[in-house]
C-alpha cells in the first residue's frame, strides 16, 4: 500500500518543521515538500505527485490560502486540499468549502486528531472542526434568504450530523443503531436532495441550505 503523500504550506516555520515531525511518525504518511510561500507550494507542485495539501489560511505579507487554492486548481492540481488553521471567518469557512476543500482543522487541536483526520479525509470522508459548525450553521441561519425545496426527515438529519462530525457510513449506523446499508440509503437521498456526488460536496451545499437545521442538531466540541 503506498503511503499519502503531503504538502505543507504555512508561513510559520516552527510549526512545520513540528508537523513534518509527527507526520513522520506515521508510516502510510510521507511529506514531500515543506512550503511557506503560495509560489514556493506552486512549484513543489509541479515536479512532485502529492495526495494532500495541508494548507493554513493566513499565510502573511497578503496572502491566504484561498489565492493558492484557486492558482493550484488553475495549474492543474486536483488532489485534495485541507485547511489546517488558528481560525477564519464564519463567511471564509463557507467559502473554503464552496472552493471544494475536504475539511478544515484548527491548529489548537491535538496533533493525534490532526493525523486521525488527514486519515479520514483520504478514505473519502470530511473533517470539519466541531467548533466551527455551530457557529457556521448559526451565521447562515441568520442570513439565508434562498427558499429550501426539500425538508429533510429526521434520520437524513442524523445522517447529516454524522458526515459533519466526519464518521464513515459504519460509525454512522452503529450510532444511530441501523443498518449500514441504510445509512448509504439515507446519504444517497441527501446527495439527490441537495444535488451533489461527494461529501465534501454536501457538506458546502448543507450549510448554505440547511443552516436552520444544522443549528438544531446541538453540535458538541
Amino acid at each position: 500500500m503506498s503511503r499519502t503523500r503531503l504538502l505543507l504550506l504555512d508561513d510559520h516555520t516552527l510549526f512545520r518543521a513540528m508537523l513534518s515531525r509527527l507526520l513522520g511518525t506515521d508510516a502510510d504518511l510521507e511529506v514531500v515538500a515543506d512550503c511557506s510561500t503560495i509560489q514556493e507550494a506552486l512549484g513543489a507542485l509541479s515536479q512532485d505527485s502529492v495526495d494532500l495539501v495541508l494548507l493554513d489560511f493566513d499565510l502573511g505579507k497578503k496572502e491566504t490560502g484561498f489565492q493558492f487554492i484557486s492558482q493550484a486548481r488553475r495549474a492543474g492540481y486536483s488532489g485534495r486540499i485541507f485547511i489546517v488553521t488558528a481560525g477564519m471567518t464564519d463567511a471564509e469557512y463557507v467559502n473554503a468549502f464552496s472552493l471544494g476543500i475536504c475539511g478544515l482543522f484548527l491548529k489548537h487541536s491535538s496533533p493525534e486528531l490532526l493525523v486521525e483526520a488527514i486519515h479520514k479525509v483520504m478514505a473519502g470522508q470530511t473533517w470539519i472542526d466541531q467548533r466551527c459548525i455551530q457557529a457556521l450553521a448559526n451565521s447562515i441561519s441568520a442570513n439565508a434568504s434562498r427558499p429550501r425545496q426539500n425538508e429533510l426527515t429526521d434520520r437524513e438529519k442524523r445522517v447529516l450530523k454524522g458526515v459533519f462530525t466526519g464518521l464513515s457510513n459504519k460509525e454512522i449506523g452503529a450510532q444511530l443503531n441501523v443498518s449500514e446499508a441504510s445509512v448509504k440509503s439515507a446519504l444517497q437521498q441527501l446527495f439527490s436532495k441537495t444535488g451533489v456526488r461527494t461529501r465534501s460536496q454536501l457538506v458546502r451545499v448543507a450549510l448554505e441550505e440547511y443552516g436552520e437545521t444544522l443549528s438544531s442538531l446541538h453540535f458538541e466540541p
